[in-house]
C-alpha cells in the first residue's frame, strides 16, 4: 500500500475511533454555579457607587471585576412582596402575591398559578443542589422541600428559615444554586472604626438633627458590615476552590429601613438597591468591567441566573436576561400593596429621567398607623411636624392626604422631593407615563387593584389585631390563633 493510502487509511481509522468514543462517552459539560448573596434593606452605600468616604473593598472587587449595575430597582419597596417576585421571575402582582406577609395561614394561602415554578424548583429539576441559607418570606403555598435541601425553622409570620446548609452539602461535582442571606441594613454587628456622623451628606427629606444623622451614618456602617461578610464568602468559595465556576449575584431586596420615605415607599430610597454580577471563569459571557447605566428590574436577577446557567427562561417570567444581545428597558414598573395591617396602593414608573407614582388611597396620609409608630426616629419626625419645624421638602409627607400623582425629575431632583405633577413644562411627560403604567395594569392584570380577600385580611388581623384600622377590615372576623400551616403544600 502507497505511504500517502496509509496515513489516510490510519487517519481515517483515528477519527472514526475518535467519534465512536466520543459517541458513547460524550465529555461532560460543567454547569456554573449559581449564588445570590442577598442582603436585607440595604441601599448601595458602597464606594462604587460614589460613596467615597465608604469604603467597601469586597464589593467593590467583586464590581469592578464583573458588572456594576448602576440603576437597579426593586419591583416593591418590602420583603416579601418582594422576593415572592424574584421567586417566580414576574411582577407580584401579576400573581397575587403583592401583599406583605400574606399566605401565612391556612386559609389564606395563595397558590401559583399552574406551570408557575420558583426558580429553585427549576434549577433543582436541571439537577442543581439548591439551598437558602436565610428566610424564605414568600407570599405564595409551597412546600420548602421542594424548593431547597437541608434543615430549616417554620416562623409563620416571617416565612421558613434555612439553618446551616449551602454548597458544602451538595454532592461531589454537583453544580448549585444558593442563597445567603445578609442582615445588611437590619445587621446589630459592631465594627471597627464606625463612620463619623459628620462626614455624611443627610438625605434632604429628613431634618439634620443628631439622632437622625446618627441613624442615617449607622446605615453607611452596615453597608460596611455587609462588605465584610461578603468577602468571608468570597474567600471560601476560593478555599473550596470555586470560584471561577461560581457567578456571583450582590444585591438586596430594598432600601434604607429606619425613616419614612424610603422602606415601604416607591421613591428610590426604598427601591433602588445595589446589584452587582461576578463571573471569574467567564468573564466574556458577562461583558465584565464596564458598569452599566441600564434600568433593571429585580426581577431580571431570575431570569439572568437561569440564561447564564444556560436554561431556558420559561415565558410566565416578565424579567428579562441582563445580558441578552437585546436587552433594554425603557421605565421599571414597582409597587406598593398593603404592608403588615397597613392598608394602600401605589404604583410608580421609573424611566432614566423620571419617577411617576400614583397613590390609590389619596384620603389616607402617607404616615397612616403603620409598625414603625413606636420607634424612635419615627417620633421624633411627628413631633417634629407638628410643631411646624419640618421645611416643605421635609413636611408635605406628613400631611393628612396627598397628591393623586406625583412626578419628579430624578436628574434635578435625585431624592423625589418636589412634586412637578402641576408644572406645564412636563405635561408631555407626564402623559408619556400615565400611559405606560395604564398600560401595564392592562397588560399584567395588576390583581393589586382588587381589594383584598376576607381570608388575607382575618389572618392580618390574627397577627395584628387593634393596629389593624383600615376601613377594609370592617365586618372580618379574625382567623383562629395558630391556624397556620406546618408545612406548606405545593400546587
Amino acid at each position: 500500500m502507497h505511504s500517502s493510502i496509509k496515513i489516510i487509511a490510519c487517519t481515517s481509522l483515528a477519527l472514526t475511533s475518535f467519534l465512536q468514543a466520543e459517541k458513547k462517552d460524550p465529555p461532560s459539560v460543567v454547569k456554573p454555579n449559581i449564588l445570590w448573596i442577598y442582603a436585607e434593606d440595604q441601599s448601595p452605600l458602597f464606594s462604587s457607587y460614589g460613596y467615597k468616604n465608604n469604603p467597601t473593598p469586597a464589593f467593590d472587587k467583586l464590581a469592578k471585576d464583573g458588572v456594576l449595575f448602576e440603576q437597579a430597582y426593586m419591583p416593591a419597596p418590602v420583603c416579601s412582596a418582594s422576593r415572592s417576585a424574584l421567586m417566580t421571575g414576574a411582577m407580584q402582582t401579576t400573581h397575587g402575591t403583592h401583599n406583605h406577609r400574606s399566605s401565612r395561614t391556612v386559609n389564606s394561602q395563595i397558590p401559583l398559578p399552574k406551570g408557575v415554578k420558583p426558580i429553585p424548583v427549576i434549577f433543582k429539576e436541571a439537577g442543581y443542589f439548591t439551598f437558602n441559607k436565610g428566610k424564605d418570606d414568600y407570599n405564595f403555598q409551597y412546600n420548602r422541600e421542594d424548593l431547597y435541601a437541608g434543615k430549616f425553622k417554620i416562623d409563620w409570620v416571617q416565612g421558613h428559615k434555612g439553618l446551616h446548609t449551602d454548597w458544602r452539602n451538595r454532592k461531589k461535582g454537583q453544580p448549585f444554586f444558593g442563597q445567603i442571606q445578609l442582615a445588611g441594613g437590619k445587621s446589630k454587628s459592631a465594627i471597627d472604626n464606625p463612620i463619623d456622623p459628620a462626614s455624611i451628606t443627610m438625605l434632604p427629606y429628613y431634618p439634620d438633627i443628631p439622632s437622625i444623622r446618627r441613624s442615617w451614618a449607622r446605615h453607611f456602617d452596615q453597608a460596611r458590615i455587609m462588605d465584610r461578610e461578603i468577602g468571608e464568602l468570597v474567600e471560601q468559595l476560593k478555599t473550596d476552590g470555586l470560584l471561577n465556576n461560581t457567578i456571583v449575584f450582590v444585591f438586596s431586596d430594598h432600601g434604607y429601613n429606619k425613616g419614612m420615605r424610603d422602606k415601604q415607599f416607591c421613591y428610590d430610597g426604598g427601591l433602588h438597591v445595589p446589584l452587582s454580577i461576578t463571573w471569574y471563569g467567564n468573564p466574556e459571557a458577562i461583558k465584565a468591567g464596564t458598569p452599566r447605566k441600564d434600568l433593571v428590574n429585580g426581577i431580571d436577577i431570575t431570569a439572568t441566573s437561569l440564561a447564564l446557567a444556560g436554561l431556558s427562561i420559561p415565558e410566565h417570567m416578565e424579567g428579562k436576561n441582563l445580558f441578552a444581545a437585546d436587552f433594554k428597558r425603557d421605565y421599571v414598573i414597582s409597587a406598593r400593596d398593603r404592608c403588615d395591617f397597613t392598608i394602600d396602593r401605589i404604583r410608580s414608573v421609573r424611566s432614566q429621567k423620571f419617577r411617576y407614582n400614583r397613590n390609590g388611597l389619596v384620603d389616607r396620609s402617607f404616615t397612616q398607623p403603620q409598625y414603625r409608630d413606636k420607634s424612635g426616629v419615627f417620633k421624633i419626625l411627628k413631633k417634629m411636624y407638628t410643631a411646624g419645624k419640618l421645611n416643605e421638602q421635609q413636611a408635605w409627607f406628613w400631611a393628612d392626604e396627598r397628591a393623586a400623582e406625583e412626578f419628579y425629575d430624578t436628574t434635578k431632583d435625585p431624592h423625589q422631593t418636589i412634586n412637578l405633577i402641576n408644572d406645564p413644562a412636563y405635561a408631555k411627560a407626564i402623559a408619556e407615563h400615565r400611559q405606560i403604567l395604564d398600560h401595564w395594569i392592562n397588560e399584567t392584570g395588576d390583581k393589586g387593584q382588587l381589594k383584598e380577600d376576607d381570608a388575607g385580611l382575618a389572618a392580618t388581623l390574627q397577627l395584628w389585631g387593634t393596629r389593624c384600622v383600615n376601613p377594609e377590615y370592617q365586618g372580618i372576623t379574625p382567623e383562629p390563633k395558630q391556624n397556620h400551616p406546618k408545612k406548606k403544600t405545593a400546587k
